[in-house]
């Protein structure tokens, strides 16, 4: 199969960013590219995941989550099966 080549400009921050990722999948960039073209002419589609970074907590979600680890006005504990009582009670009034 002949080859050809392609040149590809981007800015340095975001080769910066990106080639350590491929790195940690053992990917070259050449290699990730041929990858995602495959990608692109099998499906017919852009295979782009946003799996990589899901469990991340959002800003929003982590400023909330720092003030909940703050919080001391807590109310009294509860066991599992109380909290579900309350829960019940609340939910039949």
């Amino acid at each position: 199969m002949a080859t050809t080549s392609f040149n590809l400009r981007l800015d340095q921050d975001l080769r910066d960013r990106a080639f350590p990722v491929l790195e940690r999948y053992g990917l070259s960039a050449a290699q990730a590219f041929k990858l995602f073209l495959n990608q692109v002419a099998e499906t017919k589609t852009i295979p782009l995941s946003f799996d990589y970074a899901k469990d991340e907590p959002n800003t929003t979600t982590q400023k909330a989550m720092l003030e909940a680890l703050r919080r001391t006005d807590f109310s009294e504990a509860f066991t599992a099966a109380e909290a579900l009582k309350v829960l019940q009670e609340n939910h039949d009034a």
